[in-house]
């Protein structure tokens, strides 16, 4: 079986920001404004989003850094939950929704290994305490969260107390991302104890002493990466690095230091000890001592910005070349305050969704759709790599708002696929997918039903690719591949009103390969009806099963049937009632629509006894070599036709409307 491609959507919008951006810096005129040294060009790295879920600099070497990926989603709201599934032995993915206030006062919760942290919109926060990660802890993300308010009046110095936003000791390949860190005390973050493999971008450091320090230790074993972070309000440590054997500082921006007097300890970075650090396009607002280095250190400075800085100003040494070891994109300086500004700290768009990669951390579909937690809340991508998964996936009712997405150049390249006939299981148990959740997507994937039915003699052949019976269900950029009941779009029970929205996509097959009582839209797709090499009759194309209380059953508008059946030999569809079901009433409408010469004059037929003439069959503005009129073909008025859009039968009593999202 073959499938056409479906016109691939733009994506508006993309490229917007970036470019905003360079217009506001050639407006303002930032590129000449104390330039320390020029950079070179710098050579291109990979063109990753601002939010990705996937680190980069050094948390992304020797073996990289995953967090909890491949264990179970969970999401918490009290400090106990918190602290119950970020000590667990094995790998969980925990969502913190809203504030967590730690009790006792300065509480810092243990993480262990194989755990990712992350804020559910911009308004997770942890209030009066923070996170530790003890000696041996590795494979740990924490992102898209605020840590805020460990300090306390009039004890600036914090000496008698170390409240820490997050520290680590002796831990490795570890990514901070995306955090605010607000009044800590002492440290914001600390990276202790010869910790290695550690990334920290895109974070802000705001109103605090000893902001962010590295190392202490006579080794020289860390290795870090500090990218696209805001500090601001802060007074030393931005960061201070002691003892790194590799510290690769790019794109941040120090802006509204605290100025108290202090002759020595305010400032910006520092190289201390034996350090090797790089310091690349950043941009430095009214610093004292904006980077410096001992003697025994080495700091290499290039194309950073500097305005209204005063003290050292220390570069070097060689250090050494980051590109040696990773690849990055290095933003222009003066560009960074909008971007840092932008895109630092919680993300509210971003923070929540979180995306679980089939084969890279779950081996199939099912085990990703298994670690959704029950009474799923919040949107959750299921990203498909390009492969043929064969497998049968279920999505039960108690997991919701689920994004299954392939994630090759075409809805072809990912297929997921099986072989099961009705005659083992009856239709529900025949499908390749089935999904019972409400508010799932699914998009540029294959759902495949490849059983053979010209080589079996079954009294069940029926073979669907695809089962729902959700309400909100979106296929984008899909393909649905079988022969007879390919794609059945259904409801719980009969008066219950199931929606599903299928666009841009490909739906082949013989008998009753559309069918089923849920309203269902599919636009701007391309439904192929198969030859049976029959000379009379080769199938089917519907088999709505609409409740009679339904205005609404099956929409097809703005698509094009095509067909290699012979001329006359393929029919619209046929009423469906189910067990004989008299409440069954059939509703399709085909508008604006091309149809093959394949189709017959008579379009629609009875079935199981029931007439076509009863149910709800009609036709607007069909075009092309099968849509002659006829009097076995019902028309809609265009009266009729106003009330028999898109919108009419997806909106139902919540106004969801999936089409008017590109």
């Amino acid at each position: 079986m073959t499938h056409l491609r479906s016109k691939r959507l733009s994506r508006p919008g993309h490229g917007r920001v970036a470019a905003a951006v360079l217009a506001l810096v050639a407006a303002l005129g930032l590129g000449a404004i104390g330039d320390a040294q020029a950079a070179p060009a710098p050579r291109p790295g990979p063109a990753a989003d601002r939010w990705t879920d996937r680190p980069h600099g050094f948390a992304s070497l020797a073996g990289g850094t995953t967090g909890g990926a491949g264990g179970k989603v969970v999401t918490v709201t009290d400090q106990a939950a918190l602290a119950k599934y970020a000590a667990a032995e094995e790998p969980y993915v925990i969502r913190v929704k809203g504030a967590v206030e730690m009790e006792p006062f300065g509480t810092e919760i243990p993480v262990a290994s194989d755990k990712t942290i992350i804020g559910v919109s911009d308004t997770a926060e942890i209030v009066h305490g923070g996170f530790t990660l003890d000696p041996g802890t590795h494979n740990v993300v924490i992102r898209n969260l605020t840590i805020r308010d460990t300090a306390i009046d009039g004890n600036w110095d914090c000496k008698d107390t170390d409240h820490d936003g997050i520290r680590l000791d002796t831990a490795h390949h570890v990514w901070i991302d995306h955090i605010r860190f607000s009044r800590i005390c002492d440290g914001q973050l600390d990276i202790r104890k010869d910790s290695e493999y550690v990334t920290v971008s895109y974070n802000q450091f705001t109103d605090n002493n000893k902001t962010f320090g590295i190392g202490w230790t006579p080794n020289v074993r860390t290795q870090i990466t500090v990218d696209h972070n805001w500090f601001r309000g802060t007074k030393q440590r931005n960061p201070s690095a002691d003892n790194c054997a590799y510290a690769h500082l790019y794109n941040n921006y120090l802006s509204a230091q605290l100025s108290d007097g202090d002759p020595v300890w305010t400032y910006g970075n520092w190289s201390r000890g034996r350090t090797k650090m790089v310091i690349e396009n950043s941009f430095y607002d009214g610093v004292q001592h904006p980077y410096q280095a001992d003697a025994t250190a080495e700091l290499v400075q290039r194309g950073s910005v500097l305005r209204d800085t005063t003290g050292r100003h220390d570069a070097w040494g060689t250090a050494f070349d980051p590109r040696e070891f990773y690849d990055y994109r290095l933003d222009p300086a003066a560009a960074v305050p909008v971007l840092v500004k932008r895109f630092s700290g919680p993300q509210k768009r971003n923070g929540g969704p979180v995306r679980l990669h089939v084969p890279a951390d779950y081996p199939t579909v099912q085990a990703a759709v298994d670690a959704v937690p029950d009474g799923n809340d919040i949107p959750l991508t299921i990203a498909v790599a390009p492969g043929t998964y064969r497998e049968k996936v279920f999505i039960p009712a108690s997991k919701p708002d689920i994004v299954l997405r392939g994630t090759g150049r075409d809805r072809s390249d990912t297929v997921i696929v099986f072989d099961t006939p009705a005659e083992y299981g009856g239709s529900t148990g025949s499908a390749t997918v089935r999904i019972a959740a409400n508010d799932v997507t699914a998009r540029n994937l294959t759902f495949s039903n490849d059983f053979d039915e010209a080589a079996h003699e079954l009294k069940g052949e029926q073979a669907l690719a695809m089962k729902t019976t959700g309400d909100r269900i979106v296929f984008e950029d899909t393909a649905f591949l079988g022969n007879q009941d390919t794609l059945m779009t259904d409801s719980p029970k009969l008066t219950a009103v199931s929606r599903v929205y299928v666009r841009d996509s490909y739906i082949e097959g013989d008998v009753d390969f559309v069918y089923g009582r849920a309203t269902t839209v599919i636009e701007r797709s391309v439904i192929r009806a198969l030859s049976r090499g029959s000379d009379s009759n080769n199938g089917y194309i519907t088999a709505a099963s609409t409740w009679k209380g339904n205005p609404y059953g099956f929409l097809i508008t703005r698509s094009e049937i095509v067909s290699d059946a012979p001329a006359g030999t393929f029919h619209l569809g046929r009423p469906w009632h189910p067990g004989g079901e008299p409440d069954a009433i059939a509703q399709v409408l085909i508008r604006d629509t091309r149809l093959p010469a394949a189709i017959k004059s008579s379009p629609w037929t009875d079935m199981s006894g029931f007439s076509w003439k009863d149910a709800r069959f009609t036709e607007y503005r069909t075009y092309g070599p099968g849509a002659s009129l006829t009097p076995d073909r019902p028309q809609m008025s265009d009266r009729d036709a106003r009330s028999h859009t898109v919108s009419a039968y997806l909106a139902g009593a919540d106004g969801w409307a999936p089409h008017t999202r590109r």
